[in-house]
């Protein structure tokens, strides 16, 4: 056991992260099992433990943001149990569709009490866009000194991709993965459009239905690969990371024939640096089961002889902000969430939001919103931020 916390301390120098030291992001250790199991588990045994009590970080988010930041993650990618898993899904298509509707079962229709606490007014489950412009209702335009809040955020990304598209009144657009409607609802609202959305969570379409029975708004409990019909334009934010590699190009195909020759097509993606096949064991098994991370690789593959690559968009700094505010409003709502979760997913949960926080602080994950053409914007893509 000594030996295995010599190794693990060796292992965070240069990172300014102490075993048990003073600062806020450094980890406390409760069980001194914790050394072998990391070493032995990687990243699972890492969130596993946390969310076992073994130990204990004041600030999980700044943690991260170091040993990411220091490149941690790529010393000790040659474990053997994170190869095992990259081996294994280049086996399995995670994505297939006779496990589509998984992610909606043990994710999205975990309790819509949870997404209420936490997220935005609209239940808005993707990276907001904080400070960059005036949306529709008039938040303050960045550099105003306002700090926007978690609803104008969400609000100005739902009107940025609007304004994207260049979405007009009477328009048919389908949103591709539609969670509890929101983009929906507010195309339907401030734009006048007529949308269809698919979602593979019946709790996301029993609530969507509900909050937009008055609209022209429709939500199918439906995978993509079911899609029937043609579109004057198409959305999908935050879906494309359950479709899986092996599935890109179908993805791809489906969209690219559900679309009207002169339409535009965005999407609405977090991304990784490097082309993988699999994502973080501890993601997989506790939060987004059958998830991975696209590279721009693979998206090019993917649309090639398809699209026309109109506008790449990042702003993956945003979901650090976007995070954030969905841990202080889960917090801020625990003592009424706790009648229904236990203090197990409590940590869980925090893990899960702290962490991915603290990956995109330190850059590791991106998010791109990409605008694309079957044929070309005549005269050229004319690109909003």
């Amino acid at each position: 056991m000594k030996k295995e916390k010599e190794i693990i301390e060796s292992l965070f120098k240069g990172t300014g992260v102490t075993i048990n030291g003073s600062n806020a992001y450094d980890p406390q250790i409760h069980n001194e099992d914790f050394y072998g199991r990391v070493l032995r588990e990687g990243s699972l045994g890492l969130g596993e433990s946390y969310t076992d009590g073994w130990w204990d970080c004041e600030s999980l988010d700044q943690f991260f943001h170091k040993v990411l930041e220091a490149d941690l993650d790529n010393r000790i990618k040659k474990n053997w149990n994170i190869v095992f898993e990259l081996v294994w899904s280049s086996v399995l298509n995670m994505g297939r569709k006779s496990k589509a509707f998984e992610v909606g079962e043990k994710h999205y229709d975990i309790g819509n009490d949870l997404y209420y606490a936490m997220l935005d007014r609209r239940l808005t489950y993707t990276c907001g866009y904080w400070n960059h412009s005036t949306n529709s209702t008039g938040s303050p335009q960045a550099g105003s000194g306002h700090e926007m809040t978690l609803d104008e955020a969400q609000e100005a990304k739902l009107d940025l991709v609007c304004k994207k598209i260049g979405l007009k009144r009477g328009q048919k657009i389908l949103d591709i993965g539609s969670g509890w409607g929101s983009f929906m609802g507010y195309a339907a609202e401030r734009y006048g459009a007529n949308a269809t959305g698919i979602t593979v969570s019946k709790e996301q379409k029993a609530l969507a239905d509900t909050l937009y029975g008055n609209l022209p708004v429709e939500t199918r409990l439906e995978d993509y690969r079911d899609i029937k019909g043609k579109f004057d334009n198409i959305v999908s934010l935050g879906m494309f990371e359950h479709v899986g590699y092996k599935n890109y190009r179908t993805f791809m195909k489906i969209a690219h024939g559900v679309l009207e020759d002169n339409g535009l097509f965005l999407l609405h993606t977090i991304g990784g640096h490097q082309s993988v096949k699999g994502t973080d064991p501890w993601i997989e098994k506790y939060i987004f089961p059958n998830s991975m991370l696209p590279s721009i690789q693979q998206i090019s593959k993917s649309i090639e002889g398809l699209f026309v690559m109109e506008d790449w968009h990042n702003f993956g700094a945003d979901y650090d902000k976007t995070l954030m505010a969905w841990h202080k409003n889960f917090e801020n709502n625990w003592d009424t969430l706790k009648l229904n979760y236990n203090e197990r997913f409590h940590r869980m949960w925090r893990y899960y939001l702290l962490s991915c926080a603290g990956s995109f602080r330190a850059r590791k994950n991106q998010l791109w919103q990409i605008v694309l053409s079957k044929k070309g914007v005549p005269g050229g893509y004319k690109s909003i931020r």
